[in-house]
């Protein structure tokens, strides 16, 4: 990756979380932490590393995302917008009546959502079953799907990684998000499952650790995930819940609030002055 290549991903994800913000606050509602978190996964995958086109979101032959934690759809609608499939100014409508950009992915209204995901546990499952069916199709499409470190302690998980496993589903990128939050405090806490990692190569799949705000750590993770073949790969991301927004980071009370007026101004206030410290390198 370039140094050019590395400053435009850093000012799209500043871009990315300037929607999440923009978007919660007209909703007075949502889930702006975990969508935060993943700023630079949404941005990295949109991007530079699904092959899709905004053209034409379903075509048969794209790479598919599955974002698994649905709640955060905040962030995925940016990176969306941002990317072409529909237009940035209707990141304002989210969860309003009539709005095509409802609370949780809907893949019957939003363009470029692959599938319509909430119900924590599924998602993974839903991705686990387009990989498969991509190997009985003979197509060589790949299935990304992102989690949260909260959302694994769901059963339901664990069936669909043995699952990926048992068919060799080198097609499969399953990705956590690693921020130690969730709506009830630490994840560490509430219900640990850690070791993740030792977790998951036991499940049999390739894994790796990466800091999840790094493009470079992201690239390598993702060049090797495509590289392996035989197995599943999985992805744990070591993030920061609220990343960029400073009253928000590691605060587990912004897992699903939104900022009034003036927090909004403080939080937009703080991401364009990121965002012009980037784009004057």
């Amino acid at each position: 990756m370039t140094a050019a290549e590395k400053r435009q991903l850093a000012i799209t994800a500043c871009k990315v979380r300037m929607g999440v913000i923009t978007s919660t606050h007209s909703a007075k509602a949502g889930h702006p932490g975990g969508s935060l978190s993943a700023a630079e996964l949404f941005t990295y995958l949109y991007f530079k590393e699904l092959n899709v086109d905004p053209a034409n979101p379903k075509w048969e032959n794209r790479d598919r995302f599955v974002l698994s934690k649905g709640h955060t759809a905040p962030g995925l609608y940016a990176a969306l917008a941002l990317r072409g499939f529909f237009p940035v100014e209707d990141l304002v409508t989210l969860r309003h009546i009539d709005s095509y950009l409802q609370g949780h992915p809907n893949m019957d209204t939003v363009p470029g959502v692959d599938m319509s995901t909430g119900s924590l546990g599924q998602g993974i499952s839903t991705a686990a079953g387009m990989a498969k069916g991509g190997k009985l199709l003979g197509k060589d499409f790949r299935v990304y799907t992102l989690l949260g470190d909260g959302e694994i302690q769901e059963g339901q998980v664990w069936e669909a990684l043995m699952f990926g496993a048992h068919y060799a589903l080198d097609n499969l990128c399953v990705i956590i998000d690693n921020n130690n939050l969730q709506i009830d405090g630490k994840v560490s806490d509430v219900m640990s499952p850690y070791p993740i990692v030792d977790k998951l190569e036991a499940f049999g799949y390739h894994t790796i650790a990466v800091d999840g705000h790094s493009f470079e750590e992201l690239e390598a993770a993702f060049d090797s995930a495509r590289a392996t073949k035989g197995k599943p790969t999985a992805i744990v991301m070591q993030t920061t819940k609220g990343k960029g927004v400073s009253y928000m980071e590691n605060n587990a009370g912004w897992h699903g609030k939104a900022p009034n007026d003036e927090e909004c101004r403080i939080a937009l206030d703080e991401l364009k002055a990121q965002l012009a410290e980037l784009e004057a390198q």
